[in-house]
């Protein structure tokens, strides 16, 4: 890790014109994200370039105290390097000044190191010439690994030039369990950009055997014929135990390298663990609060994994005649038209859907069964809006399930209510408001966003099906 000061003529003179003033001003500090850039390089020419892969961290300031600023400095700049080889970092700090104006001075050593651990490196000598060309670092702590399943890549991906590498390349998954040092050290080195961009992440516990690592690596040969591993994106996944005799498969961190992210890297990842799943007859399997980029993904996997899955078809086209023979609006009681009972427990036996994720994309499957959609458009709202209404408000909103409060609020208007639980025949110490017309302007809300996370999911899906030849009905 470099650091540098301006020059000492320069900081006198900061001095004097402080004295003439007579006092300087409190700290007001700067955030972290406005003076650190990030950059993932693999060559000394990526190291050097002034536009390399600059990955965007989902929360810098969340490193530096509790109000995410770092105090004491003038001109502040840090530069971090980290390597998509070994996942080592070297930080290059400079600023014109440090002093304590009344907030300390915050310690970037210590606050990098909570970040970075021991892959920050203090030489960049060190870091160009060992680190950021260690190619057998990836290939040597995969070699006890199991090899899953193979893949022929062919992608566009942009150096530091702007050049583009249109080859294709071999790309596999290995499965590491944790519990040995060589899974110990890969997922070491993979725990700071995991905190940067994965949020709300935190490090698993790689010394307890139930945590698996599912690595992709793409392997390319090099000029002198050398097979050359890049390790392009993990997950880590927990296997529970389920009553009696069985296990579950949870999914908690996944994570696609910036420069490989929307090329398929990840449905690629997603598709190996539902194999697994499957040939290991687990009970099910489960995704760990999923940020809703990925969950989407997931819905587009599982919704062409359900579209293939016959028992489940006769289903789905009587849900769509349904929608496409009656006004449902103009009925007292609109149908929440789920799967049956039978229907969940194949899909959890058969693909690993649990009925959570199967009841996600089951509005999916009937907004593409309605092809085209735009005549029973009304119907389909309907149904989606009485889901909605039951998952908050419950069966009977003046009873038991979940009600939705309005409650005054001067930080957003748009977000003044609350949900609570009450059990039947339970006197609630919250009054519903006699007119629900903010209630129903919420609800509304989420319908319409709800239905416009359908329609993408489904045009992403309708798009996979035409270029593989599937025809729905």
């Amino acid at each position: 890790m470099g650091q540098k000061q301006r020059s000492s003529s320069e900081a006198d003179n900061e001095v004097k014109k402080r004295r003439r003033v007579g006092f300087s001003g409190v700290d007001s500090g700067v955030e972290a994200k406005d003076c650190i850039t990030i950059y993932l390089v693999s060559s000394k020419e990526e190291f050097d370039a002034p536009e390399s892969f600059v990955i965007h961290p989902v929360d810098l300031n969340s490193f530096f105290d509790d109000d995410g600023k770092i105090y004491g400095y003038e001109g502040l700049k840090i530069t971090i390097w980290i390597s998509s080889i070994s996942f080592y970092a070297y930080a290059d700090i400079t600023f014109q000044s440090s002093s304590d104006r009344g907030k300390g001075v915050t310690d970037l050593k210590s606050a990098l190191q909570t970040i970075f651990a021991e892959t920050l490196v203090d030489s960049k000598d060190e870091f160009l010439q060992k680190y950021l060309a260690d190619n057998d670092f990836v290939r040597t702590n995969i070699s006890n690994g199991e090899t899953l399943k193979h893949k022929a890549f062919k992608e566009n991906i942009c150096d530091s030039n702007q050049l583009t590498d249109s080859s294709t390349s071999t790309v596999e998954v290995v499965r590491l369990v944790a519990g040995n040092m060589a899974t110990g050290q890969l997922y070491s080195h993979l725990i700071p950009l995991t905190l940067l961009l994965v949020d709300g992440s935190s490090p698993i516990d790689v010394t307890d055997s139930q945590w698996e690592l599912y690595i992709v690596c793409q392997k390319k040969t090099d000029q002198q014929g050398e097979i050359q591993y890049r390790l392009t994106g993990f997950t880590a996944v927990y296997r529970f135990y389920h009553y009696p005799d069985d296990s579950r498969l949870r999914l908690s961190q996944i994570l696609v390298l910036p420069p490989y992210q929307h090329k398929g890297y990840g449905r690629f990842l997603l598709e190996v663990l539902y194999d697994v799943a499957i040939s290991e007859n687990v009970f099910d399997f489960t995704v760990e609060e999923p940020l809703d980029h990925f969950q989407r993904v997931r819905t587009c996997v599982d919704a062409l994994r359900l579209l293939r899955f016959g028992p489940i078809q006769n289903i789905v086209t009587k849900a769509v005649s349904l929608l496409k023979q009656e006004k449902l609006s103009k009925k007292a009681h609109c149908p929440r038209l789920l799967p049956p009972p039978s229907a969940i427990e194949d899909v959890r036996k058969s693909l690993k859907i649990n009925k959570q994720q199967f009841l996600q994309c089951w509005e999916v499957l009937i907004y593409i069964g309605l092809n085209p959609v735009d005549k029973n458009m009304e119907n389909f709202v309907s149904i989606i809006l009485n889901r909605v209404k039951y998952d908050i408000l419950g069966k009977d909103s003046g009873t038991s399930g979940k009600q939705l409060i309005e409650v005054p609020s001067d930080v957003d208007q748009e977000m003044s209510f609350v949900m609570f639980r009450s059990e039947a025949n339970e006197a609630s110490t919250v009054q519903m408001d006699d007119n629900q017309a903010n209630q129903e302007e919420q609800l509304q809300k989420l319908v319409q966003e709800r239905v416009k996370e359908i329609q993408l999911i489904a045009e992403k899906v309708t798009l996979h099906l035409g270029s593989s030849g599937l025809v729905v009905n």
